[in-house]
């Protein structure tokens, strides 16, 4: 049977292209897991919860902190882009923090990232950048863009 970090590492392992360095470790994942503070949901093909060991299609990481939600990592897997799964991810999250008491949602990403066009979709608004804050590994630099919802 599959575990959860295991599932994450996979669907990361596949969905992450190393060149932005922005997959996280195992032990990353692992040590994370273990606060309070931190959730993760993990998503079949069909956006149904993956547990009982099925393969994961795609899972989003978070930490909740004094009425504030931070997603920290959100993947799908490459064969199942495109079916709506990212924004089912979204969905859940957005609801389950606000269950947690969270009246805001955050994330940060790097400027070219693709998905920022799923992120304002669904109502993520730019609200700061960092310049030159992330490092790709052949060392260029990037502009991270911070994002915020009301819930």
């Amino acid at each position: 049977m599959i575990d959860a970090v295991d599932q994450i590492m996979d669907v990361m392992a596949s969905s992450f292209e190393p060149h932005w360095g922005e997959a996280w470790t195992r032990r990353q994942i692992s040590d994370s897991m273990i606060l309070p503070s931190s959730f993760h949901r993990l998503i079949d093909a069909k956006g149904n919860p993956a547990c009982d060991g099925s393969p994961a299609a795609g899972f989003s990481f978070s930490r909740h902190i004094a009425g504030e939600e931070e997603l920290l990592l959100i993947a799908v897997h490459p064969a199942h882009r495109g079916q709506g799964l990212g924004r089912k991810l979204l969905g859940h999250l957005a609801r389950d923090a606000k269950e947690r008491g969270a009246d805001h949602l955050f994330l940060e990403m790097r400027s070219n990232n693709p998905a920022e066009k799923l992120y304002r979709e669904f109502g993520f608004t730019p609200i700061g950048s960092r310049a030159d804050y992330y490092q790709t590994k052949g060392g260029a630099r990037i502009d991270a863009i911070t994002f915020g919802m009301k819930l």
